[in-house]
């Protein structure tokens, strides 16, 4: 929530290394293809600040997937110039657990778990989709 300007950076490079480890590991070890990798976070960051921190936001927010049926190399998805808002190729929350599903061999339309005396659907109760743009 503070030092943001000076810690980014070291931040970074923490991540930025410890991704490009695992999922360099996984393709030498032909484990990749079978292996989603899913790597984000429950919110969204304006470039506003507080202070020297950043703004919380739920309208947009980015996501990594690699591996397990992903095409490599693929952005998707737009905000807008102040990236607080998803405004091209949104993808919502049910869109990806329904994608997620999809790679695992799961037909989030016809898997449901009974709850509370309905059955529900895995990708939620809002209309879903597979994200057909970003697969392999």
């Amino acid at each position: 929530h503070g030092g943001v300007k000076n810690a980014i950076t070291q931040a970074a490079v923490e991540c930025d290394r410890a991704s490009w480890a695992l999922i360099t590991d996984l393709k030498q070890r032909g484990m990749l293809d079978d292996t989603l990798v899913i790597w984000g976070g429950e919110f969204g960051r304006t470039p506003m600040g507080q202070g020297d921190g950043r703004d919380h936001h739920i309208n947009a927010f980015s996501i990594f997937l690699a591996g397990g049926g992903i095409k490599g190399g693929t952005t998707y998805g737009n905000t807008d110039e102040l990236g607080y808002k998803s405004v091209e190729n949104v993808v919502s929350v049910h869109d990806l657990h329904a994608t997620m599903l999809h790679l695992f061999g799961i037909d989030h339309e016809r898997f449901t778990v009974k709850f509370q005396g309905l059955d529900a659907k895995l990708s939620g109760v809002e209309p879903a989709r597979v994200v057909m743009d970003i697969l392999a």
